[in-house]
């Protein structure tokens, strides 16, 4: 683990804010090595569990939750990525878990252990073996193998989906090969076989079904939205601090392009933020919570996409070079703004606010 000061020892300015300030720059200056793989990402992960920011499962107080993410995501995407799948993770356990399995958890995570999302099924999904006593079949993209220590799994499909927690930390079966991304290197993603691990080594969360309810499954993709928004200010801030040092802030062209992406970001956050409000709030029709959390993690991609064109650019060829700061993290958010099934959220969006009598307000009636 790595040392740093206790935060009650920090000096006011660098509190400020979910995320401490010193907390973001550590998290930011080991960005380079994480994706060169001479850095552990447990480290940065540790800076987080020191922070408190791991007990966190976005139902207490969601706008803060999504300033987090934001938080996170500008300073480290790929630890962002970690992140907001163990706060996804312990959402669920919370949720739909007994309360002795929520207790245990809580003991797991004070004792170290980082949860995580596996849902992408590989070439053979997860499913039961004939016996019904193992598991069979494999995860693709599964973030933080070596670094997660507790994975929810999805196990088989379709309506009667069920989540699986399970210890990960037998390195045997990951295969972080599988993951040869331009981007999100240093999340230490890849595939995960399951293929016999007995049934009594599995707990079971919730009930068949449970993980599809809403408003907390598609409705949670405020998480993502908030992780792309973060992001792009990142990024942003770093193009910016890059001319303002080689003397080309002042152009108007720059001021233009760049404020422009800036201006849609922060409409992208407060859009973020309210939605995670309302993800909390039992009085929303869960559809309206749906559409709006589309709405949040859609826009927030589509703003990302011209951010990402904005510095390309404003920074020229120098946006190219090996060790480019701002190509990285380019590389890292054009590689996240890519979730499943986008088209179809959009479709979804559409036919509750624009298909429906009285539902144009969303979150905002």
């Amino acid at each position: 683990m790595t040392a740093s000061r206790p935060l009650a020892e920090l000096p006011p300015s660098t509190t400020a804010g979910p995320v401490p300030s010193d907390v973001a720059e550590a998290l930011r200056a080991a960005a380079a090595e994480e994706e060169r793989g001479a850095r552990p990402i447990g480290r940065s992960i540790d800076l987080l569990r020191q922070a408190d920011l791991l007990t966190d499962d976005g139902a207490t107080d969601p706008a803060r939750t999504a300033r987090v993410l934001m938080q996170v995501g500008a300073a480290n995407l790929g630890i962002g990525r970690l992140f907001e799948g163990h706060v996804n993770a312990l959402h669920l356990v919370r949720l739909y878990g007994t309360k002795v399995q929520e207790a245990q958890v809580d003991r797991q995570i004070a004792e170290g252990a980082l949860l995580g999302v596996w849902g992408a099924d590989g070439a053979a999904p997860v499913t039961l073996d004939a016996t019904g006593q193992h598991l069979q079949g494999g995860k693709c993209y599964a973030s933080g193998l070596g670094t997660v220590t507790h994975a929810l799994v999805t196990v088989d499909s379709g309506p009667e989906v069920r989540l699986a927690l399970v210890d990960v930390t037998d390195a045997a079966p990951a295969d972080p090969s599988a993951w040869d991304m331009q981007g999100m290197r240093a999340t230490a993603s890849g595939s995960f076989d399951f293929t016999g691990l007995p049934v009594d080594r599995i707990e079971w969360i919730g009930d068949p079904g449970d993980y599809l309810k809403e408003p907390h499954f598609v409705g949670g993709v405020w998480r993502i939205a908030a992780l792309q928004a973060g992001a792009t200010v990142g990024l942003l801030d770093v193009a910016a601090t890059e001319l303002r040092a080689a003397g080309r802030m002042g152009a108007e062209a720059q001021k233009g392009r760049l404020m422009d992406v800036l201006m849609r970001t922060w409409a992208g956050m407060a859009l973020t933020e309210r939605t995670a409000e309302a993800a909390a709030d039992r009085h929303i029709a869960p559809d309206d919570i749906v559409t709006t959390s589309i709405a949040a993690r859609l826009f927030t991609e589509e703003v990302g996409l011209d951010a990402i064109r904005a510095v390309e650019q404003s920074i020229g060829l120098r946006h190219f070079e090996a060790g480019s700061e701002t190509g990285r993290m380019a590389r890292d958010l054009a590689v996240y703004l890519r979730q499943a099934a986008r088209d179809a959220f959009l479709q979804r969006a559409a036919q509750t606010a624009l298909g429906e009598d009285g539902r144009i307000w969303g979150v905002f009636g």
